[in-house]
């Protein structure tokens, strides 16, 4: 079942993305040739929970171990932090992280390049972005769930990307996953129409390749089928009635609302 946000809801949830949006400016900043995932994990948790309820809406959520998402090169989505997990020179990764507070989400995503990156691998992640904007930008009275997709997909495959099909966005609120998804292709004029106070994570995931997906031995890490890069952005986004309200403070675009 598809919820609105009230007022206060919306309000609570905005300031669990200004959270979220600290707590991603901290990891853009230290992640490094050398620094390794569980690095950046241990930094996230401790800064969440410096703020007096919050806590990471990660961990323990269908038993994730952590609190970050960290995905790099090739793995999509759902990564394991790991001391293990080295960041080099050229990789890109990705980190999703969620801040539960005051008994509400938010959720947001960014694709981090380490040290210098190579002008294809820069054309991805601008791409993935422009999705991502263009995707935000359809979120608005009226409109369908299928205008998000189609606005995503549009740019991505448009560019010669390949969107995912089998992990999609979705609804957000006092539940991590709520009705409806959001999936990152589709027609306009399909699927749930929108109206005031529906709150989204939209989040685009653009492959250099092919959009087929494999899931890795751990049972969580998503890859591309053919070893291509994959970027991955995302914000949460309350529908209003004067346009999409970004939730996540949209450090892509440097202003609330994504488009006017």
């Amino acid at each position: 079942m598809v919820t609105l946000k009230s007022a206060r809801e919306i309000a609570v949830m905005t300031r669990a993305g200004d959270i979220l949006a600290r707590t991603l400016a901290r990891l853009r900043a230290l992640v490094r040739p050398g620094i390794t995932t569980e690095d950046l994990d241990a930094e996230a948790e401790a800064f969440i929970r410096s703020h007096k309820g919050a806590r990471p809406s990660f961990k323990g959520l269908y038993g994730f171990p952590k609190t970050l998402c960290t995905s790099i090169n090739q793995e999509i989505v759902h990564g394991i932090p790991s001391k293990k997990r080295v960041l080099r020179e050229g990789n890109i990764v990705s980190v999703d992280v969620g801040v539960h507070f005051e008994g509400l989400h938010a959720d947001s995503a960014t694709t981090i390049g380490v040290g210098e990156i190579s002008p294809d691998t820069q054309r991805l992640l601008d791409v993935t972005q422009a999705s991502l904007a263009a995707g935000i930008a359809a979120a608005r009275v009226g409109n369908h769930v299928g205008d998000i997709g189609h606005a995503v997909q549009t740019v991505a495959e448009g560019a010669g990307f390949g969107v995912v099909r089998e992990l999609v966005g979705h609804g957000i609120g006092a539940r991590f996953h709520e009705e409806p998804q959001v999936p990152n292709y589709g027609k306009p004029g399909r699927g749930a129409r929108m109206n005031p106070g529906l709150c989204l994570a939209i989040e685009p995931m653009v492959n250099a390749g092919g959009p087929e997906v494999e899931v890795q031995e751990d049972g969580w890490t998503v890859v591309t089928a053919d070893g291509s890069l994959s970027a991955h952005f995302e914000l949460s986004v309350a529908v209003m009635p004067e346009g999409p309200w970004v939730l996540s403070d949209p450090y892509p675009y440097g202003a609330r609302r994504a488009a006017s």
